[in-house]
């Protein structure tokens, strides 16, 4: 499907490709706005239906219009200059040159990025694409942790494109230093504080405390997880307040190290768990300023993610149309 050839080609139009475990999102931008994006399960039956899938879906969104380039964001660690990805876990993506499949298929100019890096793009532009700030660490909290680096308003990739592992930095080991066997590693940033965790922290609260809400939630449904912390806390549970303070506290360890090594204008923490805004914030920045090395951090802002469940999407645009700009030597 040859998207190029199509009847309208206009240079300010570009597509974002959000792609998850669960959901495909595609949304086209025109001069820094987003739209309403298609959203579909994510075929994982194997790497040519999934490619097919996304190449439908931009089909759909471009609807004739030919975009100028399409940008794509997926949880995996990315090599950026063939858009391959090195490894990825919940996608059957491993290995597979996604730019050049979709680049062919497509016609068009591809880019593939890790998907926090992409929502930190949409975490420095504001809502008409305009840059507003120039550097800025993103922190998605989801069932793994995973950072997007901007620095001088631009992503900042590493080497070989895989910087923002901010997940697998270490915040607390044994002394012994064993050697690493899986990741997340024990006492990795991931291990100690990622949404699984406060799962766990809600099921152990539940049980010791059957009175509370929490409890009440496990009595009466056989289970409860880290969503039921967030809602039991914002609703007043003292005891799922404290799972979800628990979480920021160890959230601000990470943070720390982050602002120890970046001293970004901003943290931003993303992610479901992220919902529960002060009750997570408070907790963490306090337990960052303790880390924090005097004197660095001074003008960091620590706060939720702006940006919205569009973030994806939106950020994925944002690639598009900052790598074109940047091989049209625009700044």
């Amino acid at each position: 499907m040859l998207i190029a050839s199509s009847a309208m080609t206009s240079d300010g139009y570009v597509i974002g490709v959000d792609v998850g475990g669960t959901k495909v999102s595609v949304a086209a931008m025109r001069d820094g706005e987003t739209g309403e994006p298609l959203v579909r399960p994510t075929d994982r039956s194997g790497a040519e239906a999934l490619i097919a899938q996304i190449s439908s879906q931009i089909g759909e969104v471009a609807s004739g219009h030919s975009p100028a380039a399409v940008g794509i964001g997926i949880p995996s660690v990315v090599d950026f200059a063939t858009g391959r990805a090195r490894n990825t876990t919940n996608l059957p993506l491993r290995d597979v040159p996604l730019r050049s499949l979709l680049s062919d298929r497509l016609g068009l100019p591809v880019f593939v990025d890790n998907d926090a890096t992409v929502a930190a793009l949409a975490e420095v532009h504001d809502e008409g694409g305009n840059l507003k700030l120039r550097s800025l660490v993103m922190v998605t909290v989801g069932t793994g942790i995973g950072g997007g680096i901007v620095i001088g308003g631009h992503a900042y990739r590493g080497a070989t494109g895989a910087a923002g592992e901010i997940g697998h930095t270490l915040i607390a080991i044994d002394e012994s230093i064993p050697p690493a066997t899986r990741f997340p590693q024990p006492g990795s940033f991931e291990a100690m504080a990622a949404g699984h965790v406060l799962d766990g922290l809600a099921r152990e609260a539940a049980a010791a405390h059957p009175h509370s809400a929490l409890g009440a939630a496990l009595a009466e449904r056989g289970a409860v997880a880290g969503p039921d912390a967030v809602a039991a806390a914002k609703a007043g549970d003292a005891v799922a307040m404290a799972c979800v303070a628990t979480l920021g506290r160890r959230l601000g360890i990470g943070v720390a190290n982050v602002i120890n090594t970046f001293d970004p204008e901003v943290v931003a923490i993303g992610g479901g768990v992220s919902s529960a805004g002060e009750l997570l914030l408070g907790p963490l920045r306090a337990a960052a300023l303790e880390y924090v090395l005097p004197g660095v951090g001074t003008a960091t802002e620590i706060r939720i993610a702006a940006s919205g469940p569009q973030a994806g999407v939106r950020g994925a645009a944002l690639l598009a149309r900052s790598e074109l700009n940047s091989k049209n030597g625009d700044a």
